[in-house]
This record gives structure tokens, sequence and C-alpha cells, in this order.
């Protein structure tokens, strides 16, 4: 259960990224007071919560009305996980939430950002959605499925903890550290992603 819970934790902790989200936050939220601050990170965890919950109990019926076997789901979902880790280790996933994050800050009619961008796509996005189903899927019986969900909770914790502190995190971190502790992840991320390739080719043949 230990080593579920921790290989569960660790690649929930690198595809939601919640250091990588505080500093988007912090430019977005830039003019606004510590009180909105507050109610706006709060209200993007708790939707972000709210989506990843719903796939993670109910992704499997939704795939078997769509007609998608699990294996091919963990192939795919693999795949796109490792694309994720090569937008890390180079940098362009930092690039793309920046420009997107500038877009928004550029719209003058947009002042709320828990939901767009926050709680989606930047926290419960396709990479995430689909991580927590391939976790669910690999969970046998109640127990493991509550740890995983677990997993879930402690790394929305945590974000909810990364977008309360951006500003100072950022100012103790720094961006060239951030730029290391990406890079580092999303080594870590694409040997978790080939992991669940191999697991799904091996289903299937």
């Amino acid at each position: 259960m230990i080593e579920l819970f921790i290989s569960a934790f660790v690649t929930l902790f690198v595809v939601i990224d919640p250091p990588g989200c505080a500093p988007i936050y912090a430019s977005l939220t830039n003019g606004a007071s510590p009180a909105q601050r507050r109610a706006m990170a709060i209200r993007a965890v708790g939707i972000a919560a709210a989506i990843l919950f719903v796939f993670a109990l109910w992704g499997k019926q939704l795939l078997g009305t769509l007609g998608i076997a699990l294996d091919s789901f963990r192939i795919a979902g693999g795949i796109m996980l490792f694309l994720i880790a090569m937008d890390m280790v180079f940098e362009k996933r930092t690039e793309r939430r920046e420009d997107r994050a500038q877009k928004i800050a550029e719209t003058p009619e947009v002042e709320d950002v828990s939901v767009f961008p926050m709680a989606m796509p930047m926290i419960a996005g396709p990479g995430s959605i689909a991580t927590v189903m391939l976790l669910m899927s690999r969970a046998d019986g109640l127990s493991e499925r509550l740890v995983v969900l677990g997993a879930v909770l402690l790394t929305l914790l945590l974000m909810l903890g990364s977008l309360l502190a951006a500003g100072p995190l950022m100012a103790m971190l720094g961006h060239k550290i951030e730029a290391v502790i990406t890079r580092l992840l999303g080594v870590l991320l694409a040997a978790l992603a080939a992991q669940f390739v191999i697991d799904g080719l091996k289903a299937s043949f």
C-alpha cells in the first residue's frame, strides 16, 4: 500500500506540478488583494478536485460506453505523459503556460482566473485526468482505490498550499532552481510514462 501511494503521489505531483503552477498564478493575480487571491486559489483547487474525482470514480464506465479498452487507454495515456515529460525537460510546457497566462492577463474583462485557466486546463488538464484514470485502473479493490484517491487529495492540498504561498515561494526558489526541478521531474515522469506503455502492451498481447 505504501509503495502504491508513493508511486501514485509522485506521478500525480509531477503531472499536476504544484511548483510550476505557483508562478503562473502569482502573475495572473498580480493586481488582486490577498483575500481575492485566497478565494480564487480555494475555488480553483475545489473545481479541479471535483473534475478529477469524477473521472477517477466513473472514468472506466465512460471508456466502456465509448467502447475503448482499458489497455488502449493505458498506452495512450502513457504516450501523453511522455510528451508532457519531454516538454518539461526542454521547458516547452513552462513556455506554453506563461503564454497562456499572458493572454489572460492582457484581457481586461477577465478577473476571476479560478475556473480558467487555473482549474482547467492547468490543474485538471488532459494529462492529469488521464493519469488519475490510469492509476485507478491499476488499483485492485476498494483499499487500493482509496489509496490512489488519497494521493490525489494530498497532491491537490499541496497545490492549494503552493497557490496560497505563490509570491513568497517564487521569491525563495527563483527561476533557475525552478527550471532544474522541472527538468528532474520531467525525466522521472518519462520513466513512469514508459512503464504505463509497457503495462498496456503486456496486457494487450
